[in-house]
This record gives structure tokens, C-alpha cells and sequence, in this order.
């Protein structure tokens, strides 16, 4: 079987549209006048719910990728489920070879989690707030497993974003 014929079937399966984000640890946790750590955001379709007691939900992410990389140090991490309204974000985290997080976040509104610091889309169907609790890996990607420590409601508002043949879409 080839990778595209993979890829091909793939793509006819719908998935709700996600941002992961989280936030670099201080370059010098010991000096409270190092630079923070920059806000990293990546758009995911494979998120999925694990369980329900305890809650668990699990990202896929490509091994080697900075939000990959990042998960390896900060256990802690958050999820917006992204809205129809909400492409243009969706878009801009999926970019290639984009421009730094920090210009990403730029014009977006976002508020930070109680308990990660990490940003949570303003508008957003839901919100989840997640530490690591196990990361495998998968082939060309790893499967990280995050415990929800919060979970909210910003917005009725809407339908989900979708990802479907390639491209983002509207249910319905």
C-alpha cells in the first residue's frame, strides 16, 4: 500500500478541528528577570476522548515537531475546540515554514488557564486544560495522553470546525 493510497482513505474520515497550545517554561526558571517562555500553538485533527473516569483525552503529534518537542518538558497543556468561525486560526497554527507563535497569537483573542497558563481561544466551543499522563510512540508520530483538569463551555454559539478531504468545513 502506498502512502497516498493511506493518506487518500484517510482524508474521508471527518475530524473536529482543535488548537493545542502550550507555554515554553522561563529560559532560567532561577532568574526572575529571564524572558518567559513564548506561547506555542499548533492546529490538530487527531484528538479524541480516552476516558471518562479519569477524564483522559489524546492528541497525536508528528514525532520531532515543536509542540512534540515542548510536551517532552512541559506536562502541561491546553486544547480549544475550534468553532466554523474560527478557520482563519485553524489555518494560521497549520501553516509551513510560518512566522514565530508569538506573532501567531498576536491578534487573537485568548484568555490563559487557571491551571497551565496556556492560552485558551476566546469563542472556542469548549476548552480543556490537560497535564501529561503517558506519551507513546506511534510510528512517525507520538500519541500523548493528557489528564483534563478543567473543562468549559465559552461558547454555544455555532457549529464545530471540520477537516475533511483536505480542506476545513462546516457541519451541515
Amino acid at each position: 500500500m502506498s502512502n497516498d493510497a493511506f493518506k487518500a482513505a484517510m482524508s474521508r474520515l471527518a475530524a473536529g478541528v482543535v488548537l493545542v497550545t502550550a507555554q515554553e517554561p522561563p529560559l532560567d526558571p532561577d532568574d526572575p528577570l529571564a524572558p518567559a517562555g513564548e506561547d506555542v500553538g499548533m492546529t490538530a485533527t487527531a484528538f479524541l476522548s480516552v476516558s471518562l473516569d479519569p477524564p483522559l483525552v489524546l492528541v497525536s503529534l508528528r514525532t520531532g515537531a515543536r509542540m512534540d518537542d515542548l510536551l517532552d518538558e512541559q506536562p502541561l497543556w491546553a486544547v480549544s475546540v475550534l468553532t466554523e468561525s474560527q478557520r482563519h486560526i485553524a489555518g494560521r497554527f497549520s501553516m509551513k515554514g510560518r512566522i514565530s507563535d508569538r506573532l501567531l497569537f498576536e491578534d487573537i483573542p485568548y484568555v490563559r488557564g487557571e491551571v497551565t497558563g496556556a492560552p485558551l481561544v476566546g469563542g472556542a466551543l469548549a476548552t480543556l486544560e490537560c497535564r501529561t499522563e503517558q506519551r507513546v510512540t506511534a510510528g512517525d508520530h507520538t500519541l500523548v495522553i493528557g489528564r483534563v483538569l478543567t473543562a468549559e463551555l465559552p461558547s454555544a454559539e455555532g457549529g464545530p470546525l471540520m477537516y475533511f478531504r483536505g480542506r476545513y468545513r462546516q457541519l451541515g
